[in-house]
């Protein structure tokens, strides 16, 4: 019996050009094949910026100014500790687990500990992302 084989699939571009949401946060493909946060080119951003720059731009609004940024990585850094529950998941788990694997649970069992409300102002959810 031979195998049959079928063409390569060709890309849609029905929807090419139609924007499947608006937000301040990030545009893609405005101009072509790019990249912006709040405004900013991605390629500038990765070039002159820290991780920790990108992501106060992203939940702030803002890229900080050096006192700013200085504060938040302090913020950051005391909030880099587990739950002792997720701590205790995470050990049980098999040496051979796969990372993608360890990281859905860890999550999960993190959800379970530090649940969100259904409902909280701007300000709450800003501390959400960053802990």
């Amino acid at each position: 019996m031979s195998e049959q084989i079928l063409p390569k699939a060709k890309k849609s571009v029905a929807l090419s050009g139609t924007a499947a949401g608006n937000t301040a946060i990030c545009t893609v493909g405005r101009t072509g094949n790019d990249l912006h946060y709040r405004g900013y080119d991605i390629l500038d951003l990765a070039e002159a910026c820290e991780f920790e720059e990108v992501a106060h731009l992203l939940i702030h609004g803002k890229l900080p100014t050096r006192p700013e940024l200085e504060a938040y990585k302090a913020r950051l850094k005391r909030l880099r500790g587990l739950p002792q529950a997720v701590r205790q998941a995470l050990e049980a788990l098999p040496a051979s687990a796969h990372p993608m694997d360890v990281m859905r649970i860890g999550c999960s069992v993190l959800g379970c500990c530090l649940p969100e409300h259904e409902s909280h102002a701007e300000a709450e959810a800003r501390d959400i992302v960053t802990g």
